[in-house]
């Protein structure tokens, strides 16, 4: 091969490369929805790093973690060597860890995430758009939109109470606003507890006042706790409906409050197990 033809073609090659290279970034996902996502748009092979609630689908167990929203390291994230950091405004990273990561050079970006359909449909078709993906997230969308079609309204809606379980020494009940207390809604149900936002520690009085009819709890949470039984030993459950009713429901937690292309799922599964 003339030697001309020898530069032409090593001139493309590297042109071809960069082009390659600048369609397929390498991804570190800060958020376990994003993850799930970008897995959804046919993106997995370019994540090099995710966090600990990206645990959808199993696959993304082989892929290094870099922690939990405020114990996230900026050093463990820039060793991944990633072009693209993304998480949502409900990651709660770390205001620091935000500033080093903005100013190490890397690309660092924020989507909105807000606990509705809507804002699972938005989220889905803005990951979509940024990574030139809209058809792959198009098809997410439908099928969200079809899930939600399932779920019917409940006959006779229930008073459901929340329970963030680690154990017996952390114990938490959700108050309104959050990614549970949504869901709750969205599956025609109520939240048994009223006039707080965010998490407060679970108590024997307030967990009577509330009465729910059923408790809800991350599977991760009730083996915590030693399963159901060792649940209706705490203060208090045994005393309310729920608790003489043994009325219990066990969900994977990213899938109860993920509010991604499984929103339908979730809710669909949420409204079986209640009813």
């Amino acid at each position: 091969m003339p030697s001309s033809f020898k530069h032409l073609f090593a001139l493309l090659f590297c042109l071809f490369a960069a082009q390659t290279f600048a369609q397929q970034p390498r991804i570190v996902s800060a958020n376990g929805t994003l993850s799930e996502i970008l897995v959804g748009l046919g993106l997995e092979k370019q994540i090099v790093g995710v966090d600990i609630t990206s645990t959808y689908p199993a696959s993304l167990d082989k892929i290094p973690k870099i922690g939990h929203n405020r114990s996230i390291a900026a050093e463990g994230i820039l060793a991944l060597n990633p072009d693209v950091i993304i998480y949502t405004d409900q990651s709660m990273l770390a205001p620091a860890l935000v500033k080093q990561l903005n100013s190490s050079g890397k690309k660092l970006v924020e989507f909105k995430h807000e606990y509705s359909k809507e804002g699972a449909i938005r989220l889905i078709r803005d990951v979509g758009a940024y990574f030139n993906a809209r058809p792959q997230a198009e098809k997410m969308v439908k099928s969200l939109e079809a899930d939600l079609k399932k779920v019917g309204a409940p006959k006779s809606p229930k008073k459901l109470l929340f329970i963030y379980a680690r154990g017996t020494g952390t114990l938490m009940v959700s108050g309104t606003g959050t990614s549970v207390d949504k869901m709750f809604l969205l599956a025609g149900h109520k939240n048994a507890v009223q006039g707080f936002t965010d998490f407060k520690p679970l108590t024997a009085e307030s967990l009577i006042t509330a009465n729910p009819d059923i408790l809800v709890l991350f599977s991760s949470g009730l083996e915590s706790l030693e399963g159901a039984e060792g649940l209706l030993k705490l203060p208090g459950v045994a005393n309310t409906t729920a608790g003489k009713n043994k009325k219990i429901v066990a969900m994977d937690g990213q899938l109860l409050t993920g509010f991604g292309p499984r929103l339908g799922k979730a809710a669909l599964e949420l409204s079986q197990k209640v009813n």
